[in-house]
């Protein structure tokens, strides 16, 4: 091996000393060995070599004027950890060993020194110094292992979360679906088996309408056919309900089926003092979806919140588009939903009124998810409740 490659291979030393003859000896020993020496006279030169060479090992004399020894061990270790050290020293004692290894000195040599010594000891001390690099490196590849494996963990624990949480989504919707098939099933059999003595009880009612001239009379007969247009009106819910097929579908706007069911309930708005305010997106894309069917959605949502505000109050109706989804909320001041409720309100059959069927959201719910829709309570406080609608819309 020649000596360019030799040197090439060897490490980099730098001594500091103010004496001139050690330098030149000690720079004259570690050439010959293949060692790239830099020197420096005092700690500040040899700091700045330091810094622009990042050498494996410092020579470094212990006693010298202006900055000593022992403040320019310090100042080396902290600034350049990877650079040993090695303190020269005339010194030869227990204590002042003691204090260079306190101070991070990796070895001290006495001076004068033996130039085969001086080699053997730098070359133990690099040696040590690639051990304990190593390590380090180990070391902090293992802490980035761990935080790697961790970070997995954290990663896996996240997934497991999120499919659990869709899991019972997914079971929700499917209990969800086998209420309403079950709901199918039932409806079928009363429509048919309600509706035919529904139809006589009504044809009968009206015959003695015709036939009746007392008031009181009237009046009850007038009842009992509202009674009977009601108990219809639950079976046709019920039927709604049940029915899963897409109907045919066209480019509406959603605006203009929220007007339209809305239209309906204009004598209620009036004698009830309900306040509407609209607020319209300029330029909503539209829907791909039924009108009709829609409009059953809004005109079941705002029935309910006319329901929650007898005394008067404010009906506040928003559309805009977020996401390429069509958005309406439907926000009412009847008040808050409780928090035992609110888990059930899409639930066919569950109702807080004393005459409800507990049909009107699950049908909500349905036509909603018939045309990729959402719906959910956004918001609910004593101040009122906000419902978020959804839809794709069309591009």
């Amino acid at each position: 091996m020649t000596e360019t490659t030799q040197q090439a291979d060897k490490a980099t030393i730098v001594v500091i000393d103010d004496d001139v003859h050690i330098l030149e000896l000690a720079a004259l020993v570690l050439s010959r060995r293949g060692y790239q020496v830099f020197t420096a006279s005092t700690a500040r030169a040899g700091t700045e070599i330091i810094a622009q060479r990042l050498p494996e090992l410092v020579l470094l004399d212990y006693m010298m004027p202006g900055t000593d020894g022992l403040t320019a061990l310090h100042e080396i270790r902290t600034r350049f950890p990877n650079t040993y050290v090695v303190m020269f020293t005339g010194k030869g004692s227990e204590e002042i060993a003691v204090e260079l290894m306190k101070g991070g000195a990796s070895e001290y040599i006495l001076k004068p020194f033996n130039n085969r010594d001086l080699v053997d000891r730098l070359d133990n001390v690099l040696r040590i110094r690639e051990i304990e690099l190593h390590n380090r490196s180990l070391q902090q590849e293992q802490v980035r292992l761990l935080q790697e494996i961790d970070n997995w963990n954290q990663d896996l624990q996240k997934r497991v979360r999120e499919k659990t949480d869709a899991l019972q989504r997914a079971q929700s919707e499917i209990a969800q679906s086998d209420k309403l098939a079950a709901m199918g099933y039932l409806s079928a059999g009363m429509a048919h088996e309600i509706r035919n003595p529904l139809n006589s009880i009504s044809l009968f009612i009206q015959l003695m309408l015709q036939n009746t001239t007392d008031p009181e009379q009237l009046e009850y007969q007038g009842k009992i056919l509202k009674e009977i247009d009601r108990i219809d009106a639950i079976i046709r819910k019920l039927l709604d309900a049940s029915r899963r097929a897409r109907t045919i579908t066209n480019d509406i706007s959603i605006d203009r089926v929220i007007d339209n069911a809305l239209e309906v309930f204009s004598p209620q708005i009036e004698t009830g003092k309900i306040r509407v305010t609209r607020s319209y997106c300029d330029s909503l894309p539209p829907i791909k979806a039924d009108a009709t069917e829609l409009e059953q959605i809004f005109t079941n949502l705002f029935l309910n919140a006319l329901d929650e505000m007898p005394s008067g109050g404010q009906l506040d109706l928003r559309t805009c588009e977020e996401n390429g989804r069509v958005v309406v909320r439907v926000a009412d001041s009847g008040g808050v939903i409780p928090a035992e409720t609110l888990a059930c309100i899409f639930d066919p059959f569950f109702s807080t009124k004393a005459r409800g069927t507990g049909m009107g959201l699950p049908v909500v719910q349905r036509i909603a998810r018939i045309y990729e829709g959402n719906i959910t309570v956004e918001k609910t406080s004593p101040a009122g409740t906000v419902f978020r609608l959804d839809f794709p819309a069309c591009v």
